[in-house]
Parts: structure tokens; C-alpha cells; sequence
């Protein structure tokens, strides 16, 4: 996407900032619930593991059940078919397809062989979810432990930075202060906006990014994206709020956008959509504000041969009315 020559003129109580966008920065940053590699386990040590559980219906500790169930070579945790080779070393099916039928830790072919003490060991385990660090005091069998990880409202958000593929994740806290810092996002504190997108030659833009802002009102963070793409065969320019939290919270909230000039304009009227939604999920959906490029360099006045929208918005909470049930804007 283009950086270099899109600019974004923000004002914040009628004081316009002039900045260009910065290249991002690609951190390696790792989640701070990224799991350790754990070295392979023989068939002496696995059995030494499950003598020591105990109780079949006993909850044991995260550590021991990974050491018993950690697949050596991704580290995920083992789901039936679970192979072994014979010398006893385990690894999940899918990277036996990967290690080509051949033990990663002795070399020896596989074959066809399956640790069934294992799969019944792990039928018989109750486990916290892997998010218990992060908040999450669910408890589940084992194999219905993973389902849930997959929907856990405590799992790490993945970076809403629309510009490049960045993969950190981890919580809100953290992506805040991965945002401001490595990627060197706007920050600006209350409800209300007025900023201005500025491009010369527009008719150049084909799929163009304008810099992330980040708002922070009401205890909460949201991000305000702006991008133009292909709509079809016609050029449009999108704006659009993602909420930095869980799609039920986001409900709590609703915004709104205008952009206009010589007498008109457009508005748009929503709930934020929760970056548990991709930033192209967003797009794609044309949940937001879209305004065609003719009407855009309307707008922008002039000879139409610069673009300089001037978008404004603010977002508000909807409080709930005990009496009826029904959401009342605050």
C-alpha cells in the first residue's frame, strides 16, 4: 500500500497537525501467551507422566498436561488420531503428513500406530483454558478445550493496523502501546473528530491506506480507518470505527461520520465493529461511510485534481433503559 505521498492533516479543537505517514515498523514482539517450544517426549517420559496424574477426573496442572500433550513438533495440543512411533515418541496427524511418516525425534518410520492410552488419558483430563493468564477462569474437558479457546472472550486481539501485515497480538493494554510506539498511530483523547484527508493526484489512488487514529473516550479505545479501493469497476473512499474490544461490548456504543462541501454532504450512522472482525472483513462488508470518488473531488472543490475531505464524526454510549429493555443513546 501507499505511504509515501498520502498525507493526513487531523485537527484537534480547530488546530490542524500536519504529519506524513511514517513507513511502519514490523517488531518482532511475540504475545506474551505464546506457548514455549517444548522438547520431545520419549515413551519412558510419557509414561512416567501418566502414571503421576492420579485420579482420572483429576485437574491437573497446565504444565504437566502440556509436557504430556504437546505435539514436538507445532507444540499444539494433541487431538485423536494421536500417532506414535515404535520406540513410544508421539506427534499429532497432521504433522505426520508433514515430517513425511518419519519420527522427528528418532528417525524411525511411523507407521500406522496410535497412542490409545494417550487419547484415553486425555478423555479422562478437565483443563483451564490456555487464556487462565489472561483472565479466564473456565475449566473444560479436554476435548471440548479447544473449541472454546477458539471463541474465549480473554484470547489475544490481534494488531488493527490496516497499513501492513503485522502479526503481534495480545491484549488491549498492549496493542495501545504497540500502536503509539512501533507503528507511531495518532492518539487522541474524546468523542468527537474533525480531521482531513488530503492526496494529491487522486485518480492514482488504486488501493490506498491513510493513517490509523486511535480515540480513546469512555474508558474504551476505537480506531477510525480511512482507505480508498475498488468497489467493483468505480473508485471509492471508505471511513469507518472499529471498537479495541469484544463485539459485545462494541454494541454499547454507536458513532457517527459526515463528510461535505459546496453545500452537501453525506452522513453515516452505526455500531462499531470489534477488531475480532479483520480490518478487510470490515471493508469488504461496507459497514461504514462510502463516498464515490466523483462525489469525493466534489467535495474537495476546487479544480478536482486534489483530494481534501474533511471527515467529521463522534461516537457516543448507548445506555440501557431497565423499563422497556431497549438501548437509549447517553
Amino acid at each position: 500500500m501507499d505511504f509515501d505521498n498520502i498525507e493526513c492533516v487531523s485537527t484537534v479543537d480547530e488546530a490542524e497537525i500536519h504529519h506524513h505517514n511514517p513507513q511502519p515498523r514490523h517488531p518482532n514482539q511475540q504475545s506474551p501467551s505464546a506457548k514455549p517450544h517444548t522438547a520431545a517426549k520419549t515413551g519412558a517420559d510419557n509414561a512416567n507422566n501418566i502414571n503421576s496424574i492420579g485420579s482420572p477426573t483429576a485437574i491437573v496442572p497446565a504444565s504437566s498436561v502440556n509436557e504430556l500433550l504437546e505435539c514436538p513438533v507445532c507444540t499444539n495440543s494433541m487431538y485423536p488420531p494421536i500417532h506414535q512411533c515404535p520406540n513410544g515418541h508421539t506427534l499429532c496427524s497432521t504433522c505426520k503428513v508433514r515430517v513425511h511418516n518419519r519420527c522427528p525425534t528418532c528417525r524411525h518410520e511411523l507407521g500406522d500406530i496410535r497412542c490409545l492410552a494417550l487419547e484415553k488419558i486425555a478423555e479422562s483430563l478437565e483443563l483451564p483454558c490456555k487464556h487462565y493468564k489472561l483472565g479466564c477462569p473456565e475449566i473444560f474437558p479436554y476435548y471440548n478445550k479447544l473449541k472454546h479457546e477458539g471463541i474465549c472472550n480473554y484470547r489475544p486481539y490481534n494488531c488493527p493496523y490496516a497499513g501492513s501485515e503485522c502479526s503481534v497480538v495480545g491484549d488491549i493494554p498492549f496493542l495501545v502501546a504497540h500502536l503509539r510506539d512501533d507503528h507511531k498511530v495518532d492518539m487522541h483523547t474524546g468523542s468527537t473528530f474533525n480531521h482531513r484527508y488530503v492526496k494529491s493526484n487522486p485518480r492514482e489512488v488504486e488501493n490506498a491506506t491513510w493513517m490509523l487514529t486511535v480515540f480513546n473516550c469512555y474508558g474504551q479505545y476505537f480506531c477510525l480507518h480511512f482507505e480508498a479501493f475498488q468497489l467493483g469497476m468505480a473508485p471509492v473512499y471508505m471511513a469507518f470505527l472499529r471498537f479495541m474490544g469484544d463485539e459485545t461490548e462494541a454494541r454499547n456504543y454507536s458513532y457517527s461520520l459526515e463528510v461535505g462541501g459546496n453545500g452537501r454532504k453525506l452522513t453515516w450512522e452505526g455500531t462499531p465493529r470489534s477488531i475480532r472482525d479483520s480490518h478487510r472483513k470490515v471493508r469488504d462488508s461496507h459497514d461504514g461511510l462510502i463516498i464515490q470518488r466523483n462525489m469525493a473531488l466534489f467535495f474537495s472543490g476546487g479544480d478536482r485534481k486534489e483530494l481534501k475531505l474533511r471527515v467529521t464524526g463522534r461516537i457516543w454510549k448507548e445506555e440501557q433503559n431497565p423499563d422497556a429493555g431497549m438501548c437509549i443513546p447517553n
